[in-house]
């Protein structure tokens, strides 16, 4: 078995089985597995909020989006899992290797689908760039986020101490409860008084910078 799983991505929903294989191990003094774990359960916390706090086992969620399968039996428990993790990627447009690193990050950062996270490709021209978007934008969040990650930067879906670039689009005043800037906006100019280095982009400059049409 260990062959079957070494060096692949295995996933599981909650640590039961991960635990249990590493228990087995032990007991038997056998070599651990070399392979990446993936928790489904933690994964359908951070991409459904009704299930973030509570009833996220395989079971109720499998009902909820209507996969059917015979619990307790382990073939069908993989199954179920693995069809809950590709629902998980459609919902929220986080793809299998950045959940590995989303997985474990705080519930609060990012849970659900309206929240884009990104890594940024290494190799891009703006590695290093950490940016957070606000406002209305010519294209989708999710367009936007996939652009500035292959030139290299790390998006994230708020202003916080690591963030280095805001790009602002059209706004609403309307929309943002009687100021003329949104509040991920003011929190980057409170920072920015602070002395964080942050720059403030509009959607056309960041398009000019990243040197490609949207």
């Amino acid at each position: 078995m260990a062959g079957l799983l070494h060096g692949r991505v295995i996933v599981s929903h909650t640590a039961f089985d991960r635990t249990s294989l590493y228990r087995v191990c032990e007991k038997y003094l056998l070599e651990p597995i070399a392979c990446t774990w993936l928790d489904s359960a933690r994964v359908v916390r951070r991409t459904w909020n009704e299930f973030s706090q509570s009833g996220y086992g395989l079971s109720p969620v499998a009902d909820k989006l209507g996969i059917t399968f015979k619990h307790h039996n382990a073939k069908e428990d993989a199954r179920a899992a693995g069809e809950i993790l590709i629902r998980a990627i459609q919902q929220s447009g986080v793809s299998l290797t950045e959940w590995l690193t989303r997985s474990v990050r705080p519930i609060g950062a990012g849970s659900g689908s309206s929240s884009i996270w990104r890594e940024g490709n290494p190799e891009g021209p703006l590695f290093g760039e950490v940016v957070v978007f606000t406002g209305a934008l010519s294209i989708s969040r999710r367009e936007a986020a996939e652009l500035a990650a292959q030139a290299g930067c790390e998006v994230v879906p708020t202003v916080r101490k690591t963030t280095t670039l805001l790009v602002v689009g059209d706004q609403d005043i309307k929309k943002l409860a009687g100021h003329d800037k949104s509040l991920k906006h003011r929190k980057a100019e409170d920072l920015i008084s602070k002395g964080q280095n942050i720059r403030i982009l509009g959607e056309s400059d960041f398009k000019k910078i990243l040197s490609v049409p949207w």
